[in-house]
């Protein structure tokens, strides 16, 4: 599955056959990464997708030097799952 980052739509995406999975994320100025929507479609669920969609935005806001705000309560719920992961301002 490629994950592709859509810098100037501040969102990570992904195709299936189903359709568009996507994460979208806000950058606030005190430099919160506020991951707020994550969608994917009803036939593609159940796939890990949207977990995957988490860990590509964590990486990248890992390696930016943001901090994660999880408005997304899937967000909340996987970062709660990854120990080490999240942080909230």
């Amino acid at each position: 599955m490629d994950i592709e980052h859509d810098v100037s739509g501040r969102r990570f995406v992904t195709r299936c056959e189903a359709g568009l999975a996507v994460l979208e994320y806000d950058l606030r100025p005190d430099g919160t990464f506020d991951v707020y929507h994550t969608f994917v479609p009803p036939a593609a669920r159940g796939r890990g997708m949207a977990g995957r969609l988490v860990q590509a935005a964590v990486d990248h806001a890992r390696t930016s030097g943001y901090r994660i705000l999880p408005s997304c309560s899937y967000v909340a719920a996987w970062l709660n799952t990854h120990p080490g992961q999240g942080d909230r301002p």
